[in-house]
């Protein structure tokens, strides 16, 4: 009796250590998928923002400081192979990109030009592309790093050395307070 006690408690923390092991597995594997995501919309930008750079520099003469921000910064982000430095960079250019389009807006002629208008609305579309994949990836990074620090599947976590991902944070420029003059 005492037997089959202990062989029923041995299989049902067995089971346990199998499913919470398979839901970790399954949440790290959203995590990959979400930043797949937001690779896709990151390609998307990098592949626009040349065309766009190009459009405008005819026109933005004085403005070459801006246009070689914005492509060194794109470098960075396209070299980037650790997760944590590529969010960094990605950041950066979010923020050059920004400084970018508002020169653009001080060029009537830029403005009138409508190559460059699509360019700028197909960056827009990309950029709110970015805004959700990112809002979606933290989610789930947060449900995976909340499933590594609570009691037990910590326990199973540290075991099979599962490690919390990083979340993606707004850039700086993106957290301050716009300044608005009626």
């Amino acid at each position: 009796m005492l037997l089959w006690l202990l062989l029923g408690i041995f299989f049902v923390v067995v089971i346990w250590i199998i499913g919470t092991y398979n839901s970790l597995v399954t949440l790290k594997k959203r995590v990959e998928n979400a930043w797949s995501q937001i690779d896709v919309q990151l390609k998307r930008r990098h592949d626009l923002i040349p065309n766009l750079v190009n459009s405008v520099k005819g026109y933005m003469k004085y403005e070459q400081e801006t246009l070689e921000k914005v492509m060194k910064a794109r470098a960075s982000a396209i070299s980037s192979k650790d997760i944590n430095k590529r969010i960094e960079n990605e950041n950066e250019l979010s923020g050059v990109l920004s400084r970018l389009l508002a020169v653009v807006e001080n060029y009537p002629d830029l403005k009138a030009n409508e190559n460059v208008n699509q360019l700028m609305e197909e960056l827009r579309k990309t950029e709110d592309k970015i805004s959700y994949a990112r809002q979606f990836y933290n989610d789930i990074v947060m449900k995976f790093n909340t499933k590594l620090s609570v009691f037990p599947s910590n326990i199973i976590a540290n075991v099979f050395s599962f490690k919390e991902k990083p979340f993606f944070k707004a850039p700086d420029e993106e957290k301050e307070v716009p300044n608005v003059n009626l």
